[in-house]
């Protein structure tokens, strides 16, 4: 068999994973079946096989990209000149999820759902997945490090909660796109100003009838 450039060698590869999306995308990865997926790409089977020499491998690259594609993000968020305020990165990250579901018979922020209950049962994915959200945290304190410095937030804020609750936010924004109603940026901003004033209060009240 002739030998085919790089180029064309990782165009049919990509072709192969996103002919997998659609597939997982509308059955789950268990239900999925290679001869679906083998069908769905319009080659031989031989020719797919030598791409991905199992589902496993699929699943594993569906998921490597679904985190990298969400990781992306925050290259765009802390290249921004000036930083992007709060408000405005939660607007961004709800604006992201919702293009996701722009793309034509897949979407890879649900692919990422699948993904996690996929983690809690292989120790390579788990790791993968772990890694992601170490980096994701890392980053949010990144961006709450310069919000500090651009006086967004209070020069007392914790930095590393301040990046744990964001963390936290990221994958229920997911569920509810998926399996809820959905969420506005404009809700989720009260909601997280609503929540920062009652600790307020909570503290003035100690302050004010010490125990």
């Amino acid at each position: 068999m002739p030998r085919i450039s790089e180029e064309l060698w990782a165009e049919r590869r990509r072709h192969v994973l996103i002919s997998a999306w659609g597939c997982f995308a509308r059955d789950g990865f268990h239900a999925a079946s290679m001869d679906q997926i083998i069908g769905a790409t319009g080659l031989s089977s031989s020719a797919v096989y030598r791409y991905f020499r199992s589902k496993d491998e699929l699943i594993d690259a569906t998921a490597e990209e679904a985190l990298v594609l969400i990781g992306s993000l925050f290259d765009r968020l802390l290249a921004a000149e000036p930083i992007p305020t709060p408000d405005e990165t939660v607007a961004v990250l709800v604006e992201d999820l919702h293009s996701r579901g722009e793309q034509e018979g897949y979407d890879l922020s649900q692919l990422a759902m699948q993904a996690w209950t996929e983690a809690l049962r292989r120790p390579h994915l788990h790791e993968l997945v772990n890694a992601y959200y170490r980096s994701t945290r890392a980053n949010f304190a990144e961006l709450a490090r310069r919000w500090q410095a651009a006086g967004y937030l209070a020069p007392d804020a914790d930095i590393d909660a301040v990046a744990a609750l964001l963390t936290t936010l990221m994958p229920g924004l997911i569920v509810l796109e998926h399996l809820g109603d959905g969420s506005s940026a404009q809700q989720l901003i009260a909601g997280i100003s609503g929540f920062a004033s009652a600790s307020s209060l909570r503290d003035g009240a100690r302050d004010r009838n010490p125990v």
